[in-house]
């Protein structure tokens, strides 16, 4: 049933083929750069004011739910006002991060990414042009959202392979 809801999202997705088999693995690239470290690697920041590992899995599993707080609200509502959250590192401190199990957040990050796609392969296409306003960056539509995921995957992701090496 699910491979029918991944071709069917492939195949009818506004995004590029390459995009939306990127957000469908996206928890597979993640998985696999955790592999093998243990947990005071993922804990080590790998310089002062740079995210250690567990620091940017707990980050993606928390935008992941506002990600898929926004879809809630502009499929429910007409022209939602949109939170601003603030800035990252806030969450991270606020939140604790470092305490957190990394694998426990991987797993919580990737029920939320299931919840997305669920929700994105459900929407027609012309819910994807459907949108909120956000205080900073104006309107945004799903598909303006999915593109910002997108993005703020491969940002993510670089910044864990940089830190799982010891590099900011």
């Amino acid at each position: 049933m699910l491979w029918r809801a991944v071709f069917l999202f492939l195949i009818t997705s506004p995004l590029s083929f390459a995009a939306a088999g990127q957000a469908l693995t996206f928890d597979e690239a993640v998985a696999r750069a955790l592999e093998g470290h243990g947990e005071r690697a993922l804990a080590r920041r790998p310089a002062p004011g740079a995210w250690a590992p567990v620091e940017v899995v707990c980050h993606l599993r928390d935008a992941e739910a506002m990600f898929g707080e926004r879809f809630a609200a502009i499929l429910t509502m007409d022209e939602p006002a949109l939170p601003e959250v603030g800035p990252a590192h806030r969450w991270a401190e606020e939140r604790q991060y470092l305490r957190h199990d990394a694998a426990a957040a991987l797993t919580h990050f990737r029920r939320r990414r299931g919840e997305s796609l669920e929700t994105l392969v459900a929407a027609s296409p012309s819910d994807w042009q459907r949108g909120g306003e956000h205080p900073v960056r104006g309107r945004l539509t799903i598909d303006m959202i999915v593109a910002l995921m997108a993005w703020h995957d491969d940002n993510h992701l670089q910044q864990l392979t940089r830190a799982l090496e010891g590099r900011p």
